[in-house]
């Protein structure tokens, strides 16, 4: 495996491990170039969902990631990690259904659409 592969693999162990809910990963190396995967999940609340993205950003900076971060410091119903090849989402159940990140992403987009 790669090192993204296994940053990926290791992510998704952490969510597990620290019972986040519904944990899905997004491959988006055809799809964009923001990253290679977006990886989404659920906390329980608002402390759970700090808890988390705290624990992933430790995890990615033990591995060697030291510009890893957390933007949404001030909501307590989203966290996004930039872990600069893997994007983080970690929300409430009812934003991260407003905002249905896995649909939009899960899509084939045409190649036309990824020229703009």
């Amino acid at each position: 495996m790669d090192k993204i592969s296994n940053l990926k693999a290791l992510i998704l162990k952490t969510l597990d491990t620290n019972k986040a809910l519904d944990i899905v990963s997004i491959d988006l190396k055809n799809k964009s170039s923001i990253a290679d995967y977006m990886i989404i999940a659920s906390g329980t609340s608002s402390r759970h969902i700090q808890a988390l993205s705290e624990q992933v950003v430790n995890k990615i900076k033990l591995s060697g990631i030291k510009n890893c971060k957390i933007e949404g410091s001030e909501s307590s119903d989203w966290k996004l990690i930039d872990g600069i090849d893997i994007i983080i989402h970690i929300f409430n159940p009812e934003k991260r259904k407003f905002y249905e990140l896995e649909k939009m992403w899960s899509e084939l987009i045409p190649k036309e659409k990824l020229i703009i």
